[in-house]
């Protein structure tokens, strides 16, 4: 098992504790970890991603997309068996699956489709005017304690 120390990063930072938790959880990942169904993760533009999984077999009505505790959640499962084929050879897998990813704080989902094969996630990060940057004015003392002042006299 690994140890990390991240008493660094909080020497300069603040209000990034849950980085450690994100890291521990991306270093404590089993390998194993399932592969199927293949995906992508693609970024359209400054704040656009979109996630595309391969989902060959399915149809819309059996697929699934969730959003739950900060989590998006797609899982696949085929509503009903498909009468008995005596398959020569059988390469497209149609197993039931659950995929989770981790969303960013500020990350919605814009919407979803399904077409040719492929399921794609679209997604949009919207950080909202509170947390843009933006610029303090640094005035001068005597400014600050004559309006200090003028508050108090009220």
């Amino acid at each position: 098992m690994r140890n990390f120390d991240f008493t660094p990063l909080y020497r300069a930072t603040v209000g990034f504790d849950h980085l450690a938790d994100l890291m521990d959880r991306a270093l404590s990942a089993d390998i194993g970890q399932p592969t199927y169904p293949p995906y992508n993760i693609e970024k359209l533009g400054e704040d656009a991603y979109r996630i595309s999984i391969a989902v060959a077999g399915f149809g819309a009505d059996d697929l699934t997309v969730e959003l739950r505790d900060g989590a998006l959640i797609v899982a696949a499962r085929k509503a009903a068996e498909e009468p008995a084929r005596n398959y020569l050879h059988r390469g497209i897998a149609t197993r039931a699956f659950e995929r989770r990813f981790a969303l960013a704080e500020h990350v919605r989902v814009k919407g979803a489709s399904h077409a040719d094969g492929m399921l794609h996630i679209d997604l949009l990060r919207e950080v909202p005017e509170a947390l843009k940057p933006r610029r303090i004015e640094i005035g001068r003392s005597d400014t600050l304690e004559a309006k200090a002042v003028e508050t108090i006299e009220v």
